[in-house]
């Protein structure tokens, strides 16, 4: 078995910059150095895996706080690939705390799963009534020797989201995505023909009058390559933040990613921020 475990800390300088506070990695985990993408202060992080991938019984373990009035951005060097898992499921945990005024943007390269591959991924996020959050993956099945593009065993990915207030975490909203191609369960009402899948949370109070805006995006990028809805989130408790769901369906990476992109400067516009360049390529 093998696996890693990162966990960091972000906090704000005097300077308005956000820096990190803690950073300790462990295993197959690591992050290269920080980038500010822009002026906003905002600090840039890239996960790297020096293994290549997961395999069967590893276990990756992520932790993100982001102070008040800081900012994070996390992003991957490249897909995480999940191989076989001959010897029991690839797994990975995250938590996020996000602090008031704080953001947390979390925006991976796709997941691709492999031919006799089994994944299961299980996330946490507690945000504050005043917290910013960009949080969306891409699901794409991997290749395999006969062509077919579900070779995979199972994919589970849990995403919870939890407001804290008052000392306490209310749950918020959970998004859950399973898919066991053996079962025969990706035709009409799951997968609907398509082969790639996109999630995408964002909660913020300045995206309440933004409602518009992303429902606008969703339907420019709608075509008969994707298929993608938006789904505001009820709010738990008095005082929560505007937050919206937005599931996609395509053939292709591309198009997917595209219309994250275009969610993705929506609300850093709504914070007075321009559109993002990870200069990854």
């Amino acid at each position: 078995m093998r696996g890693g475990h990162l966990r960091l800390r972000v906090a704000r300088d005097s300077s308005g910059r956000s820096c990190a506070t803690q950073q300790d990695f462990c295993g197959a985990l690591r992050v290269i150095r920080p980038h500010y993408l822009d002026d906003s202060g905002q600090v840039a992080y890239t996960v790297i895996n020096p293994g290549g991938a997961y395999f069967g019984a590893d276990s990756y373990s992520l932790a993100f706080d982001v102070e008040d009035a800081a900012s994070l951005l996390v992003t991957t060097q490249s897909a995480t690939k999940v191989y076989r898992t001959p010897q029991g499921p690839a797994r990975q945990r995250m938590r996020v705390n996000v602090g008031r005024d704080a953001t947390f943007e979390y925006l991976p390269d796709q997941l691709i799963v492999y031919r006799e591959g089994t994944y299961r991924q299980e996330s946490v996020v507690v945000i504050g009534p005043s917290s910013r959050l960009v949080m969306g993956e891409i699901v794409t099945p991997g290749w395999s020797p006969e062509g077919t593009g579900f070779g995979f065993d199972e994919l589970r990915m849990r995403t919870e989201l939890r407001l804290s207030t008052d000392g306490r975490e209310v749950p918020f909203a959970v998004d859950n995505l399973r898919l066991i191609p053996a079962a025969g369960d990706l035709g009409m009402g799951v997968m609907e023909g398509y082969t790639h899948s996109g999630q995408f949370i964002v909660a913020g109070p300045q995206l309440a009058s933004r409602a518009d805006a992303l429902a606008g995006a969703v339907d420019a990028a709608r075509s008969p390559r994707l298929h993608c809805a938006l789904s505001r989130i009820g709010a738990p408790w008095p005082g929560a933040p505007a937050a919206f769901s937005i599931r996609s369906l395509s053939s292709n990476t591309a198009d997917i990613a595209a219309l994250h992109a275009a969610v993705v400067d929506i609300c850093r516009e709504a914070d007075g921020r321009g559109p993002l360049r990870l200069r990854k390529y």
